[in-house]
């Protein structure tokens, strides 16, 4: 929902992309040949739109298509493989698509100047803690979105709308959703543990960007920091929302009614 309100403000239209399916993720570690097709199944029916560029939100998402798409340039078989599955499709090996993520596309397309000429409304006087998330900055040798030790583009991004985004030693660890359904406990652990300490330092709210890795803080966070002998809550909320609250589009158009952590009265902006 923020995604789809913010865009238009920079001037960027999003259309849907029909007939996609799974980037292939949940089945990797099973059949890497079904995983490694659906991935690039998905980019080459961006390529067959026409549209050179491919915005991909989710972490994992966005992680299989750029992985697949460097494997499979180093394996000529399993090009050759993928190649003729996609014939039987009527689809053709994507060579033109730019993958794109929430926060390259806001940091490196739009870029924060642009974004800070845009605000309306300055997000002064909060201090948010920045989650990248793993996925998005690691391996750097498939080219990922941000540096894999020291990523600032998010942080830079939330300084744009006015707001603080302080450092903190718990920034580049794991939400835990890939342990989620195989070691629940240890999935919950380690984001009780994160969340527990952002609340001991101070911060007003989370910022994410990844569906699962909103998951755990949000949709999972009374039980994570029950967890971990926590007892408060912090509010978590995507990048694009506080972008569209800085732009004073209505909290309901972004979703913010929708997230389980966070209300008014906590944060208000």
């Amino acid at each position: 929902m923020s995604l789809r309100e913010v865009t238009p403000h920079f001037n960027i239209e999003l259309i849907d992309l029909h007939e996609t399916s799974c980037c292939g993720g949940p089945v990797r570690s099973i059949n890497t040949k079904a995983a490694t097709y659906l991935s690039i199944r998905n980019l080459a029916l961006a390529e067959k739109s026409g549209l050179k560029n491919l915005l991909v939100p989710c972490n994992e998402c966005h992680f299989m298509l750029c992985e697949v798409s460097h494997r499979i340039q180093l394996n000529q078989q399993l090009h050759n493989e993928v190649e003729t599955l996609l014939r039987e499709e009527n689809l053709q090996y994507p060579t033109t698509v730019k993958i794109w993520h929430t926060i390259d596309l806001f940091h490196d397309l739009i870029t924060p100047e642009k974004i800070r000429l845009r605000v309306k409304r300055p997000l002064k006087g909060l201090t948010f803690a920045a989650h990248p998330g793993c996925q998005i900055i690691r391996p750097s040798e498939i080219g990922r979105v941000d540096h894999p030790e020291k990523p600032r583009k998010l942080e830079t991004l939330i300084k744009a709308l006015g707001a603080e985004a302080k450092d903190y030693p718990e920034k580049l660890d794991c939400c835990g959703a890939a342990l989620l359904y195989s070691h629940k406990e240890a999935a919950l652990s380690l984001a009780g543990s994160k969340l527990k300490s952002l609340q001991e330092q101070g911060f007003q709210a989370l910022v994410d960007t990844c569906p699962y890795c909103h998951i755990m803080y949000d949709a999972k966070q009374k039980e994570a920091v029950s967890t971990v002998g926590g007892k408060s809550m912090i509010p978590v909320v995507y990048y694009t929302q506080i972008l569209g609250r800085a732009l004073d589009i209505p909290s309901e158009k972004l979703g913010l009614h929708l997230n389980q952590t966070f209300t008014t009265e906590d944060v208000e902006f």
